[in-house]
Formats: C-alpha cells, sequence, structure tokens
C-alpha cells in the first residue's frame, strides 16, 4: 500500500507515530515560515505541515503545489497548537518529513469545496470532480449503506437475490422502451426492462418463492427532478402470500433502513383508500405530516347566483389555520400561484374567519353573513382560520387544491424536515379508460389481480373495478408500489381482452408466461422501491439526481461523455439500420 492511514483516521493516541498519507491537496494557507495543507482522501482531511526551520527546501517544494495534486507525504503525528474539534482530525496534523507527487493537477473548474462555485451544468460536466466533494461523496455514501441493510433484511427475512436478463423483448404496455437493435437478428430490436416484471413472476412458477433484486431500469420519458432514464429498483416478489403480508415485510424493511440510518422509530403505517386520498387530500401521495384535508362545499355554496360555484361540477376548500390575518398581498400571491399554468385555476375565493367572531369574504356580494358561518361550520373553521376554496371541474380542481394544500403547509412550517409520515394507499382503480384511443389501460400494468369482491364487475362495469394494488407514500412522495398478480390463465385471458389485446397479440406478445401458468403457477404478488426516490427521502432532498454517480441532465443527456451520440455509418450499417435525414 502506498499509505499507512486514510486521511480521517488519525487521532490523538497516535502522536508519535511515523505515518504515510496519499490524497489530494485541499487548501493550502502559507504563513510565511510555515505552510499548512489540507489533505483530503475519501475518509476525511488531516492538516500537514511544513516548517522553514525543519526542511526549508521541503517548505519550497510544499508551496509549488496546487489545488487538486495528488501527493504522498511521510511524517511524523503532532499535537496541533490550535485545535479544530469539528472534524475527527482536528487535534493533530503531520509534520512532514517527505513529499511525492503521485499526479501533478489542473486548476479545477470549481471549488472542491460542500458551498462550491460551480453550477449544475458544469458540475454535471466535470461529475468526478464534483464527487469529490463532501456533500456529494455522503450521498453516494448513503445509497452504499441503503444498499447494504436492504440485502441484509431481505436475506434475513429469507429473500435471495436473482438476476433478471437486461436484454428483453419489447411490450405495448407501459412507458416507452429503449431499444436495442440486434446485429445477429437483421430487423429485430431487444428492450431495455422498464422493470423485471414477468421474469420476477416466472421465477414464482420456477419455485424460488422469494425473490429480490437491486435492478437497473429504464424507460424512455419525460424527465423532472424525481425521474431519470434509468434508475434503480429494489425488485421482490412473494408465493403463497396476500397484500397483508408484503405490507408487513416492506413496513419492516423501511424502518430497519431509517432506524439504521436515522436512529428513528418510524410511526405506524396508515393505510388508506385510493379513492379517500382523492377526497381529502386531492391526490394518491398525499403528505400526511399536517392535515388541511379537502371539505365537499358544493352543496352548502349553491343557489346563491354566484355562478363560478353554481356552474361548477366541484367545489372544495381548506381551512388555513390561524391564517385569517394575511393581508390582501399574501392572499394575491396565492392567487397568482393557483393560477400558474402547472396548476391551472381560475381564480381563488378566500373566507376569513375573524377573531371577533365576524366573517369577510372575497364573495360578501352573493353570500350572507349567515351563509359564510355555514361554509365555516362545514368546513370546520374556527376563529382566527382562513378558508380557501376552489371550483371548476373535478379531477383538474383536485389537482390545484392539492398544490395549494402542499403551499400552505410550507408557508405554514407543516412540512417539517426530519419528519416521516409513511401510509399505503390502497384499492387503486384497476382500469383507466383513454377518450383518445377509445379503450382501457391499466392503471399500474396488465398482471396486476383485481380485488376478489370485484370479479363481478369485469364484464359488467370494468371501471369501477379495484386493483389488489398498493403504493407506500412517505411525505408525498411516491417510495414504490405493487400488487398481488394474477396466476390464473383464463383470468390473465381475460384481463389482456380488456384491454384491448386480441388472443393472438397476447399469445405473441405474452405467450411465455401465460404458457408458464399452465404448468403450476402459485398465488404470488410484489413490490419495487425506487432505490433513487429512498434515498433521496432519506438524504433531505427533492432531486434523485443528488444520490446516482453519474445522472443525466434534464435533457437526457450524459454531458460528461456527451451521451447519446451519432454512431459510425459502419456500425448502422452492421444492424442493418437506415438513417433518414
Amino acid at each position: 500500500m502506498l499509505r499507512t492511514h486514510t486521511c480521517g483516521q488519525l487521532n490523538i493516541s497516535d502522536v508519535g507515530t511515523t505515518v504515510t498519507l496519499c490524497g489530494w491537496l485541499q487548501r493550502a494557507r502559507d504563513l510565511g515560515g510555515m505552510t499548512f495543507i489540507d489533505l483530503r482522501d475519501r475518509y476525511g482531511i488531516t492538516q500537514l505541515a511544513f516548517n522553514m526551520v525543519t526542511d526549508a527546501a521541503l517548505l519550497a517544494d510544499a508551496r509549488k503545489l496546487s489545488r487538486e495534486y495528488v501527493i504522498q507525504v511521510t511524517g511524523i503525528v503532532i499535537e496541533r497548537s490550535s485545535k479544530n474539534l469539528k472534524v475527527p482530525t482536528g487535534e493533530i496534523e503531520i509534520e512532514v518529513k517527505t513529499l511525492n507527487v503521485l499526479n501533478a493537477a489542473k486548476l479545477p473548474p470549481f471549488t472542491i469545496e460542500d458551498d462550491t462555485d460551480g453550477g449544475d451544468d458544469i458540475r454535471m460536466q466535470f461529475r468526478y470532480l464534483d464527487i469529490r466533494r463532501n456533500a456529494v461523496k455522503q450521498n453516494l455514501l448513503l445509497r452504499h449503506k441503503v444498499c447494504q441493510l436492504t440485502r441484509s433484511y431481505l436475506d434475513q427475512q429469507g429473500f435471495i437475490e436473482i438476476e433478471t436478463p437486461v436484454l428483453i423483448k419489447s411490450t405495448p404496455e407501459g412507458a416507452r422502451d429503449f431499444v436495442v437493435p440486434s446485429r445477429m437478428n437483421a430487423g429485430e430490436f431487444y428492450a431495455l426492462p422498464q422493470s423485471p416484471q414477468t421474469f420476477k413472476q416466472l421465477l414464482m412458477v420456477a419455485g424460488m418463492d422469494k425473490y429480490f433484486q437491486i435492478v437497473k431500469c429504464f424507460r424512455d420519458e419525460d424527465l423532472r427532478a424525481d425521474r431519470q432514464p434509468e434508475f434503480t429498483q429494489i425488485d421482490c416478489e412473494m408465493s403463497f402470500i396476500e397484500q397483508d403480508d408484503i405490507l408487513q415485510v416492506f413496513e419492516g424493511l423501511t424502518s430497519y433502513i431509517f432506524k439504521n440510518i436515522h436512529q428513528i422509530n418510524l410511526p405506524n403505517f396508515e393505510r388508506i383508500s385510493y379513492q379517500t386520498a382523492m377526497n381529502l387530500y386531492g391526490n394518491d401521495k398525499p403528505d400526511m405530516r399536517f392535515e388541511m384535508k379537502f371539505v365537499d362545499l358544493k352543496s352548502t355554496v349553491i343557489g346563491r347566483n354566484f355562478k363560478v360555484f353554481d356552474d361548477a361540477s366541484y367545489v372544495v376548500g381548506i381551512v388555513a389555520p390561524k391564517c385569517a390575518n394575511y393581508t390582501r398581498k399574501q392572499l394575491d400571491e396565492l392567487t397568482d400561484f393557483v393560477k400558474r399554468p402547472q396548476i391551472g385555476a381560475t381564480g381563488l375565493v378566500y373566507i376569513r374567519c375573524n377573531d371577533d367572531g365576524s366573517i369577510k369574504s372575497s364573495i360578501d356580494k352573493f353570500y350572507s353573513e349567515n351563509d359564510l358561518q355555514s361554509i365555516a361550520q362545514t368546513s370546520n373553521a374556527k376563529a382566527g382560520d382562513l378558508i380557501l376554496i376552489l371550483a371548476g371541474a373535478l379531477n383538474k380542481t383536485q389537482k390545484a387544491m392539492s398544490e395549494l394544500r402542499l403551499e400552505m403547509g410550507q408557508r405554514l412550517g407543516l412540512r417539517t424536515p426530519g419528519v416521516y409520515k409513511p401510509i399505503w394507499v390502497v384499492d387503486f382503480p384497476l382500469l383507466e379508460f383513454n377518450e383518445e384511443q377509445n379503450r382501457f389501460f391499466a392503471m399500474h400494468h396488465p398482471f396486476t389481480s383485481p380485488k376478489t369482491d370485484d370479479f363481478h364487475l369485469l364484464e359488467s362495469n370494468p371501471g369501477a373495478v379495484r386493483a389488489n394494488a398498493y403504493d407506500l407514500v412517505i411525505n408525498g412522495v411516491e417510495i414504490g408500489g405493487g400488487s398481488i398478480r394474477i396466476h390464473d390463465k383464463q383470468l390473465q385471458n381475460k384481463m389482456f381482452n380488456l384491454l384491448g389485446f386480441t388472443p393472438e397479440e397476447a399469445q405473441e406478445q405474452f405467450g411465455f408466461l401465460l404458457n408458464a401458468f399452465e404448468f403450476g403457477a402459485p398465488p404470488h404478488g410484489g413490490i419495487a422501491f425506487g432505490l433513487d426516490r429512498l434515498c433521496s427521502m432519506i438524504g433531505g432532498t427533492d432531486s434523485i439526481r443528488d444520490f446516482i454517480a453519474f445522472p443525466k441532465n434534464n435533457a437526457g443527456r450524459d454531458v460528461m461523455i456527451d451521451a447519446p451520440s451519432a454512431i459510425d455509418q459502419k456500425q448502422l450499417s452492421e444492424l442493418s439500420i437506415a438513417v433518414i435525414k
């Protein structure tokens, strides 16, 4: 080894020891007769001391060094006169005896500091330098720890880790596939897996009973902060189980990870239905750290000649506690917020429940004080509270009010960092109808089982059928989801028929799975956690890119290696691909 210790290892008990360290030059401080250098590696920082009295030539060599030089030093551990107790090595320094430059370095395009001066674009272009920063390094170490804890917990629960193929068959459902041309089979293509869904079901047919995999998946879709074209799942499947069995196992996994990383005990995992989530919070991944539940006000507000409410199919309110004293400027800010194009409301109605018991609103022209008191009573608003109301079409208005609820929670400090409220959202619709294509699509995927109680609706009212599906949501973020699968070939064929597949199309696309079911498929189900999202949740940030070593930007490009890029014509010819210009 080129070193005897790491830069985060030495302390006061090592004084007098001769050591050799290697690392990068973080910064240098020239104090005339002495120069101090902070030497950094993955493990920490150690201060090096060069003294004119002891070795003037060595001091002169040290002053020639620049940031990010890779160096090796040998010296004696001594006690620092000016200690820094904020770092583990802050009580000692190395009195350097020999200095060896292992590699010179160009001046980096941004400072390798926690508070860097580099913007996102330049840091993504030089990601290997960005990873040297403590903040990014700690994120990757957290990701490593989550993976190790996952493997440890699932191994204890009897799961086995099995790799599934990366080059698979393209399927028409779900997001767009990334496709890979086959040179040996001209004109034919592999797809990169959006998930190992069919393979893990086949593993259950194969009798593997409990499978897991920390697996790379690919989806060719538009990006945002919590999406990447390639992402990682903690993917699992179990046989001879029901929904409660899966939820209990993965509540245990989630609690195990949070306990070992944050030393906190998560509260009980509440379970709410999809419909309840939509009715009370306007979306299927509600942030449950605070209340502000939706109140349906349609029956309370109609019939007063206020066209906005009378013509709306849905009128909904939330109560912002102790906000009746909001200024006109603050209320105008909220109105502008809901009218933003990405939210889409046309306006905002407010009612102040003043501390003295009086009520004032933006609709006083249409509603008497008794009317407003009735609205306040229906909303369960108290003196000092502010009622915020939106009206319009159901889905659009639910979405807008959901965003307003989150905004108010943020403004009032109710979305407390470091507080975690996990819930299971269950009983999703099995199908959703696409008006443009005039057919049903699977809300999750075509292998999700209907709820047993809803089997009779498959023929008469398929849109009302609930799925035996579940999502884990923490603080308004969907961490993962899964379902009990269909294990009966006849039911699976019925599902394909509802989705518009002919028997021939179903056989062509999924015949391998349907054929496998004929050889004794056990009842089974599974779940997949988004590892990137889980890590960003635990790490306290909104962007999954912070926890991926080499992420893509919002255009799906890797600006560091300049990918995607054009391919040589010779390669295209070998793949039987013609480029249309």
